[in-house]
């Protein structure tokens, strides 16, 4: 057997039936048929079957055609309006003359069959057509159209028979069956036998298309759900994989993302939805999604989770998930971290030692309706913050506990690209095809370059507004950012303008140039920034709207002894 083509020479195993085929013989036929036929969910697999059950012990040759818009999209097309279907050859099944049938009907052809063609009145019938001896004229004709005078020479006097493939109302396609010159031609009996080995094949060949075109569904949904590039945030290198439960189905709920966050930051996010498949899936997606649009508030990590989780209730009561979900801040490499029901994070150290992020790990969302804790950590330069799903270190033969502890252990003796180390993980982790979905994310912290970060602290003074201005202009310079030098210069003496009158010193200013140039003031009030409209009296107030016109975007967040005012400039 090579490629879809079925090759089975005349042997005392595979002895002709008599013609016309007996009761006795039928049946015989029809169960290795119903054996045989169907194994998988494949439709070239499927066409094979037929061709190794009715070769040659039915037919000489024979070969199974199908609507070529079915095999590439599992649907049907509408119907041609000369009659002339588009229609792929997916299998043969050859007993002698192998190179010639070859030569003359290549496998896995596509081509149109023209309307008044056998193949194409069977298919428009829906009815089979027999020609006991194909005369000269018609086999002549055939050639013609195909531009191959070996087919003439072959279908010339050979028995010749079309039965169409029809399963649920639908025509897919038909086969053909000859027998040669010198075989006893096709009778009514055999049409029949013909009939039932194609219906029986129909069958399998459309549930072949039922499940490819909801595979292929289910592939497009999660491929569109799952980040196509990361982003590459500042003070971070990030790789990931995500793998999913079995390469036949190829979807599953588990998800991973990077989201950038107001001020430079960033959220990591890994979560699991129970389960496989296009239900898992679109619960994946409405999750994913959400965790984005609450990431865009700048909630902390434990207020997403408790949002998520009255979501997922809302969503199905039947639907549980876990995540984890960090945000990590580049200036002062502080990580907030919350799980709910989660997967330990694991951190692996610039010396090579690994630690479990110790957190309490909350209920799944999708049940209850308790807060969730979070906790705080600095991450060191050079370290690496893992984030994975459960089926990455859980399996039949391991234990959760064993599984983390040789994923710690392999992390340890890893210190390689990141990129390299998450090949290494999948492959020592899960090297068998019988597991769970996996979802990777590693996240390495770098610091931030002179050419990347700067910050001063000014004093509490009305001048620091003018220091600002001068410091800020004379980085811009040296960054070659002179095209937003006004801009900024207006925005950052606003903002500490606005902290000497406003809040408590000392005042910090920093400037971190990313996809943007953020722009943050820090100072020691908790009192947070409120914009509104002044009227020609009002004295006070036009700062911040001056900020909220030329800044791509801005806004402020508690630290432990203040605030920060922040915002960004779009960079060319």
């Amino acid at each position: 057997m090579t490629g879809n083509v079925v090759i089975n020479p005349h042997s005392p195993e595979r002895r002709r039936l008599s013609s016309p085929a007996s009761t006795k013989e039928q049946l015989a036929l029809l169960n290795e048929a119903s054996r045989t036929i169907g194994s998988t969910l494949d439709l070239g697999q499927t066409g094979r079957e037929l061709m190794d059950v009715a070769v040659p012990r039915f037919a000489d040759a024979a070969g199974v055609l199908v609507h070529e818009r079915l095999v590439l999209e599992g649907e049907f097309p509408a119907r041609p309006a000369d009659g002339s279907p588009l229609v792929r050859r997916i299998a043969m099944g050859l007993s002698e003359r192998a190179d010639d049938y070859i030569a003359a009907f290549p496998p896995d052809e596509v081509g149109v069959h023209p309307a008044w063609s056998p193949q194409a009145r069977c298919m428009a019938t829906a009815q089979p057509i027999l020609y006991p001896r194909m005369d000269a004229m018609t086999a002549r004709e055939l050639a013609i159209a195909w531009k191959r005078d070996l087919i003439g020479s072959l279908l010339e006097d050979s028995s010749f028979l079309v039965v169409p493939l029809q399963a649920r109302g639908r025509v897919l396609g038909f086969v053909v069956f000859t027998r040669n010159a010198g075989s006893s031609p096709f009778h009514e009996k055999d049409v029949s036998l013909a009939e039932e080995l194609a219906a029986r094949t129909a069958l399998c060949l459309d549930n072949a298309r039922l499940y490819d075109r909801e595979r292929r569904t289910a592939l497009t949904l999660q491929s569109s759900l799952l980040p196509n590039e990361l982003p590459t945030p500042p003070g971070l290198e990030i790789a990931s994989r995500y793998l999913p439960a079995s390469d036949l189905t190829g979807v599953g709920g588990d998800w991973y993302d990077v989201i950038p966050l107001p001020g430079h930051r960033t959220a990591l996010v890994v979560g699991d939805v129970m389960g496989h498949g296009t239900r898992a899936a679109a619960t994946m997606g409405q999750l994913r999604t959400a965790a984005r649009t609450l990431a865009s508030l700048d909630l902390p990590p434990n207020e997403v989770l408790y949002r998520l989780n009255r979501m997922t209730q809302d969503l199905d009561t039947t639907q549980i998930a876990t995540c984890v979900y960090a945000t990590y801040d580049p200036i002062s490499h502080t990580c907030a971290i919350a799980r709910a029901g989660h997967v330990p994070p694991v951190l692996l150290r610039p010396d090579g030692r690994t630690e479990l992020i110790e957190l309490p790990p909350g209920l799944p969302l999708g049940i209850g309706g308790d807060p969730f804790e979070m906790r705080e950590l600095t991450l060191p330069a050079g370290s690496v913050l893992t984030l994975y799903t459960d089926g990455l270190v859980e399996s039949r033969d391991r234990d959760l506990d064993s599984g983390i502890s040789d994923l710690c252990r392999l992390l340890e003796y890893s210190h390689r690209d990141l990129e390299d180390l998450c090949d290494a993980t999948i492959a020592t982790q899960r090297p068998g095809d019988e597991r769970d979905d996996i979802a990777l994310m590693l996240a390495r912290v770098h610091d931030l370059s002179p050419s990347e970060y700067v910050t001063w602290t000014l004093p509490f003074d009305a001048r620091s507004a003018a220091e600002a201005r001068r410091l800020v202009r004379s980085t811009l310079r040296a960054w070659g950012q002179t095209s937003v030098l006004e801009v900024t210069e207006l925005m950052v003496s606003e903002l500490v303008a606005n902290a000497v009158n406003h809040g408590t010193g000392p005042i910090e200013l920093s400037l971190l140039r990313g996809a943007t140039l953020l722009c943050e003031v820090a100072d020691r009030s908790p009192q947070r920034p409120a914009r509104f409209t002044p009227t020609p009296q009002d004295e006070s107030g036009r700062g911040l709207n001056l900020i909220d016109r030329f800044s791509h975007r801005w806004g402020s967040r508690p630290t432990a002894i203040g605030k920060i005012v922040w915002c960004e400039v779009r960079l060319p």
